[in-house]
């Protein structure tokens, strides 16, 4: 049962015959070990360096091996402790682990029996730091700070969330592909008091219909051909936790009076099950879809529809919010700089134009993957115009309309064309101030004027610099 050197272990007990013999075996075992005789030299040993785990005797010489284990904790709370107590202490033991020991032996123990036990409790203590590692990456990346917000639009979106995090009430997220709304579901999720349990998540368009009411709801063994056990759904995976349900407008007809039973009772048979299943979720659902057409056509069931569009949050699309487009390239440039070994400072202002002015139908995923594509190509250490390019962005790319946008069009007063040019101007403007922070230099230069043109178009549309510019 031999151990990496790099488990530290250190040993506490006023018997020194014990305290050596105790040494002798876990070194060799290959552990490095560590030992003191007093309560004052444990203190000062785990200032010093940073033990794995801490063997403590429950009777030392001037106080109990708890409250010693409570001042080790207060230097070192990631150390896992084993107790050593006599057989009249076990209630004392078992007080110990409510305290934060792991674990406890009775004198006199068998050697065999301390060894497997060292090595469950430091395998215990690297699964408990490999999970915090893990959740504290999933909070920063899903974190507001992470979340790039700088519109009006997203601000919005955050509010909102920050608002409604601590209800149970389902959230509905409407959004075009690439916009982001699992990102905003992990967020909602990460504000919420259900934060330390699962969240779980679910594409409705990528499983059959077969498949997605098993994943949904779990089955019992022999429900079905090949069901040669009974399996736990999601719901039940996601006990107390958070349910996010993308593209849930591609959900089968016949499984959703199956959801609405859930949002309705909190409570669902699983296939071929006999009794109900209870379950405590938070149900988020997202789609690119109009639900209310889809409602309209027969092809969702109208009930489910009101029961799931109780908050709703539209996520804009990126055409919509491009002043964020240089705050996501930045992310970017970050996200892909160690993966990819390079130190890519920025974009070329001329490149930056082009990313700025492209409508972008594959959203802020577009914007990803055309970064990621830049960043490997280039050979400087900034990605220039031809990059850009390369990736087929241009300006002039028409977008396909949707029904419901030329809809919209149609019910809105058309502006004389003086009018939309002049707004147009007014928002190009903005943008490159936005993006220049208010130099008016850069900003002439990316939009191939002169700096007096410029300053003349700046002071038709009634647009100060210092507005723009970052406070210091």
């Amino acid at each position: 049962m031999a151990a990496m050197s790099s488990d530290k272990i250190l040993i506490v007990d006023d018997d020194r015959n014990l305290l050596e013999l105790v040494k002798m075996r876990l070194e060799a075992a290959n552990y490095d070990v560590a030992t003191a005789l007093k309560e004052e030299d444990a203190i000062e040993a785990v200032k010093k360096q940073v033990f794995d785990l801490s063997i403590i005797d429950l009777q030392l010489i001037h106080r109990d091996g708890i409250s010693l284990m409570e001042e080790l904790h207060l230097i070192n709370p990631e150390m896992s402790v084993i107790i050593l107590t006599a057989h009249g202490s076990i209630e004392s033991a078992v007080e110990a682990m409510k305290k934060g020991a792991y674990n406890y032996l009775t004198k006199p123990f068998d050697p065999r029996d301390l060894l497997l036990q060292i090595q469950k409790a430091l395998e215990n203590r690297k699964l408990a730091s490999e999970v915090k590692r893990l959740k504290g990456l999933l909070e920063e990346r899903y974190s507001f700070d992470n979340i790039v917000a700088k519109s009006d639009k997203m601000k919005r979106v955050l509010e909102v969330v920050s608002r409604i995090a601590g209800t149970d009430s389902t959230v509905y997220i409407l959004g075009e592909s690439g916009t982001g709304k699992e990102m905003i579901a992990k967020a909602v999720h990460l504000a919420s008091a259900r934060k330390d349990k699962e969240f779980v998540a679910i594409n409705c368009v990528v499983i059959s219909e077969t498949l997605l009411e098993s994943e949904l709801f779990g089955h019992e063994k022999g429900a079905f051909t090949g069901a040669v056990r009974t399996t736990k759904g999601l719901f039940t995976q996601a006990h107390e936790g958070t349910l996010f349900l993308d593209e849930i407008g591609d959900m089968p007809l016949s499984i959703q009076p199956k959801l609405l039973r859930v949002l309705q009772d909190r409570q669902f048979y699983p296939i071929g099950g006999e009794r109900p299943t209870d379950v405590d979720v938070r149900v988020i659902v997202a789609t690119k879809k109009d639900l209310e057409e889809e409602v309209k056509k027969g092809l969702f069931r109208e009930d489910l529809y009101y029961r799931i569009h109780v908050i709703p949050i539209h996520l804009p699309p990126l055409r919509e919010r491009k002043e964020d487009i240089p705050h996501l390239i930045e992310q970017f440039l970050r996200k892909f700089a160690e993966p990819m070994k390079k130190d890519v400072k920025g974009v070329t202002p001329p490149a930056m134009q082009k990313l700025m002015l492209h409508d972008w139908p594959g959203n802020v995923r577009e914007l990803e993957n055309t970064i990621e594509y830049a960043m490997a190509m280039t050979q400087k250490d900034v990605i220039d115009e031809d990059l850009v390019l390369q990736t087929k962005l241009t300006s002039q790319e028409p977008r396909t309309i949707s029904l419901q946008e030329a809809s919209a069009m149609s019910q809105e007063a058309l502006k004389p064309l003086k009018e939309a040019r002049d707004a147009f101007e007014k928002s190009y403007l903005v943008h490159l101030l936005q993006l220049s922070e208010g130099n008016v230099s850069q900003a002439a230069k990316l939009a191939g004027k002169y700096r007096a043109d410029f300053y003349d178009l700046l002071k038709k549309h009634d647009l100060k610099v210092d507005d723009f510019k970052k406070a210091k």
